[in-house]
């Protein structure tokens, strides 16, 4: 009952921040703004969602609080094919890098890494899921160093574009590419929303979870697909977000003090929502849209996870 008040509040929060963010600072015609706000909206909620599940779901099953799945290299995976379509595009880079094709090959590439990554090494190395993060973690590095290598050796005024899809931004998403996400991202979530149950039991660890009768193996690597999906849908669609899940789900817990995962999942995704409308208000009102979404929220993210650090370590 306590946990449904939170949840009961948080929503409360959501629709004063969306109201907020609607009608602060209108001018001109009204009609317009709002249709271009709205959109936003249903991106940010679309976000919210994704961002929400995957980093609660893979804090369960790593039961590990600081991980998210970052890194596993999503975001390198990301850049390094932005960077491959400006350099070898050229001129034509500013249609091709926002284009529906783009988001599909970025989504195909970013699942079929983690398909790699998950399936053959979790299967290989016996369940090992530390093992598989520390795999995706060094294949995001050596991503990363390609990226570099080649952004280096790119046209300056190329780079300009490429220099965009580095944060993660609402302001230039394509309208036709956010419907596309959504008929993607709405059934994953509805299938991710069944697993909630068994996430239950596998955050009372792999022995415990055995012997309740889950199918430990085959339930993480599903969960891990699922993930693999969303992340790979929102990164797509915005671009890297970096600490946010960290920051979402942490304070999630934080809030609502509980282990299950119907009530985790959906606060999470309300605690990300008003957390990107909220940070997207101001990147709009007070820094006139000079300083990156992503810039606000790695640093404070990036700050918080210094302090979970800290606290673990004295733990």
């Amino acid at each position: 009952m306590k946990q449904n008040k939170k949840i009961g509040g948080l929503c409360a929060l959501a629709v004063i921040s969306v109201l907020f963010y609607l009608f602060f600072g209108l001018r001109g015609d009204w009609s317009f703004s709002l249709e271009l706000r709205s959109f936003k909206i249903l991106a940010i909620a679309l976000v919210a969602c994704c961002i929400g599940y995957s980093s609660v779901a893979f804090q369960t099953i790593t039961a590990n609080r600081i991980l998210t799945p970052s890194v596993m290299g999503f975001e390198a995976v990301y850049m390094l094919l932005q960077t491959i379509l400006v350099f070898a595009f050229g001129e034509k880079m500013v249609t091709v890098v926002n284009s529906l094709q783009s988001f599909a090959l970025s989504v195909v590439c970013m699942a079929a890494f983690s398909a790699v990554v998950y399936v053959v090494m979790y299967k290989r190395s016996g369940a090992n899921i530390y093992l598989m993060v520390l795999v995706g973690l060094v294949f995001g590095m050596v991503m990363d160093s390609m990226s570099s290598f080649m952004q280096l050796i790119i046209d300056p005024n190329d780079f300009f574009i490429l220099q965009g899809k580095m944060f993660a931004s609402f302001n230039k998403i394509n309208r036709e590419i956010l419907w596309y996400a959504a008929f993607l991202i709405i059934p994953v979530l509805a299938i991710g929303w069944r697993m909630n149950s068994k996430l239950d039991i596998i955050s009372l660890g792999k022995e415990n979870s055995v012997s309740l009768g889950v199918h430990y193996k085959k339930t993480v690597r599903y969960v891990l697909m699922l993930i693999a999906v969303m992340v790979s849908s929102s990164t797509a669609l915005i671009g890297p977000v970096g600490f946010l899940g960290l920051l979402t789900a942490n304070l999630t817990y934080v809030v609502l003090s509980t282990y299950k995962h119907k009530i985790l999942i959906p606060g999470c995704c309300l605690v990300t929502f008003i957390t990107i409308v909220l940070g997207q208000l101001i990147t709009e009102q007070v820094f006139n849209l000079k300083t990156p979404l992503s810039t606000i929220i790695n640093f404070v993210g990036g700050i918080y996870f210094m302090v979970l650090i800290l606290k673990s370590e004295k733990l």
